[in-house]
């Protein structure tokens, strides 16, 4: 996505509507005319856009440690606060904390080859680059009610031991959408995919082998 690594970045803002279109460019241009798409975190803000402007793409939609709420105050008070930092120069700051935080406690030392890739990740990518997205981020709408009318069909992925999502506001967001497939990561963080990677990789691989879809029957 622009903005990422040496991915050139675009504009003072990255709006998820704008990397949405960009991914839609991106599957036209493969020749890829459906698919499930799978975003993770801040991919899954993007795969949410990707539903509400070009659902025809879209066999299916999972959120990979993900929501369609909005940013809280609190929560946008906090990427400011990241922004800020970015802009003064201390992103290495970010990137000593951040990855960590992302992972159970639990699996902290088994993976910490794998929080030291992604800290190299945040260091690499361009600070403006940082800042875009972060800003995107916090500019992001509510996409709840889209999420429940758009005729896409939507399967959540949730670690019970996420820090960014915890598991009483992930279970209230579960339950605000009966529409939606579910499936827990009961020893996993922010990063199921690294964490519990073959339960991860079986619950996608099911749900997109999955017949009898909404769109399936139109």
């Amino acid at each position: 996505l622009p903005g990422h690594g040496i991915s050139e970045v675009r504009g003072e803002v990255h709006t998820m509507e704008f990397l949405a279109d960009t991914v839609a460019a991106g599957l036209r241009a493969l020749g890829i005319d459906r698919c499930t798409v799978v975003g993770h975190s801040m991919g899954g803000y993007v795969a949410l856009a990707l539903c509400e402007r070009h659902a025809a793409l879209l066999d299916g939609v999972v959120l990979l440690s993900s929501t369609p709420n909005a940013d809280t105050e609190e929560k946008a008070a906090a990427r400011r606060r990241e922004i800020g930092l970015v802009r003064a120069g201390k992103k290495e700051l970010l990137a000593r904390t951040a990855p960590a935080a992302g992972f159970a406690e639990r699996n902290r030392a088994r993976l910490g080859d794998a929080i030291a890739d992604l800290a190299e990740q945040v260091v690499v990518t361009e600070d403006e680059g940082v800042v875009a997205l972060l800003a995107g981020m916090i500019a992001r709408p509510d996409r709840n009610e889209m999420l429940r009318t758009c005729g896409v069909r939507s399967l959540f992925i949730l670690g019970r031991e996420d820090a960014y999502i915890p598991a009483e506001a992930a279970e209230r967001m579960v339950a605000a959408h009966p529409e939606a497939e579910v499936v827990w990561l009961d020893r996993a963080g922010h990063m199921g995919f690294l964490e519990e990677p073959e339960a991860t990789a079986d619950a996608i691989l099911s749900f997109a082998g999955a017949k009898g879809s909404t769109t399936d029957n139109e």
